[in-house]
């Protein structure tokens, strides 16, 4: 099974869990939003979503890889673990841009 390069050193920005997948005013998370909240994630705790992320990068496998000018892009699956213990089955995406070697984490969502 193939991982992501230096799922390690990846990161997630707080303006992605925050402003995003766990904003239920973005005109277009607010729908992940409602995924995410029901398995117990919470705005006031967005680390915990963070560090959830991260822990998904390093476990789980790449299932998609496409290298573009823009970097390369790696599709990871697999359970996500939850606050409420149930670890929905999400999809994650993340890239590394050209000329850097850490994974920059891009957007999550059911399936």
């Amino acid at each position: 099974m193939e991982h992501v390069p230096a799922a390690d050193y990846a990161s997630v920005a707080e303006s992605k869990i925050r402003g995003y997948l766990l904003s239920t005013e973005h005109p277009f998370g607010r729908f992940k939003a409602q995924f995410f909240l029901e398995f117990g994630f919470r705005l006031d705790a967005w680390m915990e979503m963070q560090e959830s992320l991260l822990r998904h990068v390093k476990e789980n496998g790449v299932v998609d890889r496409e290298v573009t000018e823009f970097g390369t892009k790696y599709v990871v699956e697999g359970p996500l673990v939850s606050p409420d213990g149930r670890n929905p089955g999400v999809r994650t995406v993340w890239v590394i841009d050209p000329g850097e070697q850490r994974p920059r984490f891009v957007t999550a969502y059911p399936i």
